[in-house]
């Protein structure tokens, strides 16, 4: 998923970090922001979604291709 987004976002995100946690935690923030849970959403967001809520949070304009919304 973060090498997805990096380069989907290439220009976009200047930082991507990944923090060991301890087990089923899977959050996902974008400044500061908290756009993704598993315990609250209730598992692991696919790409095309995950991609969306990115994309709303840091490129409101930006086109997706096969992965934006219909």
């Amino acid at each position: 998923m973060a090498q997805e987004l990096l380069t989907t976002f290439e220009i976009e995100i200047s930082e991507l970090t990944l923090k060991p946690a301890a087990a089923g935690i899977f959050k996902i923030y974008v400044n500061k922001r908290l756009i993704w849970c598993r315990k609250e959403n209730g598992g692991f967001p696919d790409i095309k979604e995950l991609k969306q809520l990115v994309r709303d949070e840091i490129a409101p304009n930006k086109h997706l291709g096969h992965s934006d919304k219909n």
